[in-house]
C-alpha cells in the first residue's frame, strides 16, 4: 500500500492496466513525451512505446474518432481530453457515435473507451478551464459517467471504467489532485499523503461502477454530493455541528438510487451540492429520484447549493465556487423547516 495524490493513482491506474492488457492504449495531447499537462500519464510511453502511449494533434473530435475506430477494431482505448471545457468539438463523437455502437449494431460491436477530462474550478482557471460538463453526459443514453472524490477511489474506478466494455466518462476534480480540497481556500491544503484515502494499493483492483459511498454517518439530513463537494459537504457537517450523512456517489450513471433513498428515508431531510450550475444540474436529476421515492418521508423541501447560472467568473472564483458557508446555511435551512 502507498500514499498517492490523485495524480499518481490515475496513471498507476494506467500503467497497471496497460501492463494487464496490449490492447489498452492511451493518446492525448501532450500525454506521451511531456505526460500530459498535469503529468498523469508521465513515464507511461517511455515504459510502453509511442505507439501504446502517444501525442495527437490539437483535435478534439479527432482524438475521440480515432478512439472509437480503434475500439472498433477490438483495441482500449483510454484518452485524454486536456479540460474538460475542451470536450465540446468531441461532443458529437461520444453522444452520436460512441454512446450508440452497441445499440445500432444490435449487441454486434461495443466501444470501449475511456474519456479522461480533469473538471471543475477551484484553481483560478477561468471560464474555460473550470467548467463542470456532467450533466451533458448523464443525459445521454449509452454513456457511463464517473467522478472520483479520492486517489483510492480513482484508481479502483479508473481501472473497472478501462475494463469496461462501454464508453465511459471519466471526470477528474483537477482540484483534487493533489489534496481533498474542502473549500477553504484561505488555509493551506492538506495532502494526500496525510489523508487515509491516500491509501492505494500499488497494483489490480476495482471499484463497482454505480455504487456509492457513504463517507459520513448521520441521522439528521442527507447531503448528495460528488468530487470536490464531497469534502465541502463533510466539512461544512463538521463546522455547523448537524448530524450530517455525507453520501459520495462515485457514480453518477448508473446511479445507486438504493443508497440515497435509504438514507433519505432515514434522516427525512435532504441537501444536493454539485460545482456545476444550477439550471438543468445533476442535482436536479437527484431532486426529482428523492421526492419520487421519498416523497412521504420528507420534513423539509429538498435544498440544492450549486455554482451560479453564469459562466465560470476568473475574478469571483470563491463566490462562485459552493464553499462549506454555503452547504452550512442549507444545512440549517433544512433543519429549521
Amino acid at each position: 500500500m502507498a500514499r498517492m495524490t490523485m495524480i499518481e493513482a490515475v496513471r498507476s491506474a494506467m500503467d497497471v492496466s496497460m501492463g494487464r492488457d496490449d490492447d489498452v492504449v492511451v493518446f492525448g495531447e501532450d500525454v506521451g513525451y511531456f505526460g500530459g499537462v498535469f503529468r498523469a500519464t508521465q513515464g507511461l510511453q517511455a515504459k510502453y512505446g509511442k505507439t501504446r502511449c502517444f501525442d495527437t494533434p490539437i483535435s478534439e473530435s479527432g482524438i475521440l474518432g480515432t478512439a472509437i475506430g480503434m475500439a472498433a477494431y477490438g483495441l482500449k482505448p483510454c484518452i485524454e481530453i486536456q479540460f474538460a471545457d475542451y470536450m465540446y468539438p468531441a461532443y458529437d463523437q461520444i453522444t452520436q457515435e460512441a454512446a450508440r455502437i452497441r445499440y445500432r449494431s444490435n449487441g454486434d460491436f461495443t466501444c470501449p473507451i475511456v474519456v479522461r477530462m480533469p473538471t471543475g474550478g477551484g484553481i483560478f482557471g477561468g471560464q474555460t478551464h473550470s467548467q463542470s460538463p456532467e450533466a451533458l453526459f448523464t443525459h445521454v443514453c449509452g454513456l457511463k459517467v464517473i467522478v472520483p472524490s479520492n486517489p483510492f477511489d480513482a484508481k479502483g474506478l479508473l481501472i473497472a471504467a478501462i475494463e469496461d466494455p462501454d464508453p465511459v466518462i471519466f471526470l477528474e476534480p483537477k482540484r483534487l489532485y493533489n489534496g481533498p480540497f474542502d473549500g477553504h481556500h484561505e488555509k493551506p491544503v492538506t495532502p494526500w499523503s496525510k489523508h487515509e484515502l491516500g491509501d492505494v494499493p500499488d497494483g489490480h483492483y476495482t471499484i463497482p461502477i454505480g455504487k456509492a459511498e457513504v463517507r459520513r454517518r448521520g441521522e439528521a439530513v442527507t447531503v448528495v454530493a460528488y468530487g470536490t463537494m464531497v469534502h465541502v459537504a463533510l466539512a461544512a457537517a463538521e463546522e455547523t455541528g448537524i448530524d450530517a450523512e455525507v453520501i459520495d456517489l462515485r457514480s453518477l450513471l448508473p446511479l445507486d438510487l438504493d443508497t440515497i433513498v435509504q438514507s433519505v428515508k432515514k434522516t427525512g431531510r435532504c441537501v444536493v451540492v454539485h460545482e456545476a450550475t444550477l439550471t438543468s444540474g445533476f442535482g436536479g436529476e437527484v431532486v426529482s429520484l428523492v421526492q419520487e421515492h421519498c416523497f412521504y418521508n420528507l420534513e423539509a423541501p429538498v435544498v440544492r447549493v450549486t455554482g451560479w447560472d453564469t459562466p465560470y467568473p476568473h475574478a469571483q472564483e470563491w463566490d462562485y465556487f459552493p464553499g462549506p458557508a454555503r452547504v452550512g446555511r442549507a444545512l440549517q435551512e433544512v433543519m429549521e423547516a
